[in-house]
């Protein structure tokens, strides 16, 4: 799978224009926060400028081209919700518990993490990116609010 195949339906779950009391990323436009851009005009930002920004800010850096294509779509997707370290350290938490190998869960993708991942069933890293929104929600009970909407774009992706 490539960013431009995977991008769309980010774009869809993120959805438009949103400032939510709750969010602890403020202002959003299509997944797009103000904490993490404060110098996007959110309410203006356009579907192309939110593609050009997931690109060059999260898909280029996650070097989610050399994940396995079975598990491309939702290590991008988590990159999109957890940031790129905590979308690594949920992928390789997940490397762990399936090999009998372990590495390093320090949030840097490197060549031990894409080969530790060969492996890993989309299904399995879906559990452990439950399990990541779960702890977010029980560290912050203000977050539950978000809680059915994370574990449904957790099946769908």
């Amino acid at each position: 799978m490539t960013f431009h195949e995977i991008i769309d339906k980010v774009l869809e779950m993120e959805g438009g224009y949103v400032d939510h009391k709750d969010d602890r990323g403020g202002e959003t436009n299509f997944g797009i926060s103000k904490r993490s851009h404060p110098d996007v005009d959110m309410k203006n930002l356009t579907k192309e400028g939110a593609k050009q920004i997931y690109y060059e800010d999260y898909w280029i850096p996650s070097k989610a081209e050399m994940v396995p294509d079975q598990l491309k779509e939702i290590y991008f997707d988590m990159v999109v919700n957890f940031g790129l370290r905590g979308a690594v350290k949920v992928l390789q938490n997940t490397c762990n518990a399936k090999n009998t190998f372990k590495i390093k869960v320090d949030g840097r993708i490197g060549p031990a993490t894409i080969s530790a991942s060969k492996n890993v069933e989309p299904d399995r890293l879906r559990a452990y990116r439950l399990m990541r929104f779960a702890k977010i929600v029980i560290k912050n009970p203000s977050q539950e609010i978000f809680w059915y909407g994370w574990f449904r774009r957790s099946l769908r992706v």
